[in-house]
């Protein structure tokens, strides 16, 4: 009767571990889908800005006299970030930080080139390049709301890994955190304006 009872109530706490473990891994799994499907959507819109480059290279490079050293910057920026691929599975902060940058060399890139755009009042008038630079700019929204979306995912996808009872399970599936987009060094700073 009492090694009936002993066994009982082993099987009953290997049960409830059992569940909770479930639990907590189907939890986990779909957290880290949900970051999975935020990264992808990051790298589906600044894709989109990478596919827009070529197009406003080109119209760019009709206008006379424009800077040559501008464009090649910009498609060089390109190159460069465009080589810089990160796995979903593996957003740690190092793999993070080396896209991020890519990408912040690529934005100042094209910054430049649209700031030397306004010294050609031709360009500026070109129906094709303005629709090129609305689309850039709509991509640049994009990119920040994607951005800010995908740390939202990975806010929850952090509190979940780090949380009782889950943390427990998260270490002995291979669950860790994941990193975080953030604003570029300097940027805390409000530029200086000269008239």
């Amino acid at each position: 009767m009492r090694s009936t009872v002993v066994i009982g109530i082993v099987l009953l706490l290997v049960v409830i571990l059992f569940g909770a473990g479930g639990c907590s891994y189907n939890g986990l799994v779909k957290e880290r889908e949900a970051v999975n499907s935020a990264w992808a959507q990051v790298e589906n819109v600044y894709q989109r800005r990478s596919d827009l480059i070529p197009n406003l290279v080109n119209t760019v490079k009709g206008a006379a006299n424009f800077e040559k050293s501008t464009l090649e910057a910009v498609v060089q920026a390109r190159a460069s970030a465009t080589q810089v691929k990160l796995d979903a599975n593996n957003l740690d902060e190092a793999g993070l930080k080396r896209f991020q940058q890519a990408q912040d060399g690529l934005s100042s890139a094209l910054s430049r080139l649209l700031v030397v755009t306004e010294n050609y009042p031709d360009l500026k008038a070109n129906a094709n390049f303005r629709d090129l630079q609305a689309q850039l700019e709509g991509t640049e929204n994009r990119i920040t709301t994607e951005r800010m979306k995908f740390n939202e995912v990975v806010q929850r996808y952090n509190t979940k890994v780090s949380s009782f009872p889950t943390n427990l399970f998260a270490g002995m599936f291979g669950f860790s955190p994941k990193a975080y987009f953030q604003s570029a060094p300097g940027s805390e700073k409000a530029p200086e304006v000269n008239f």
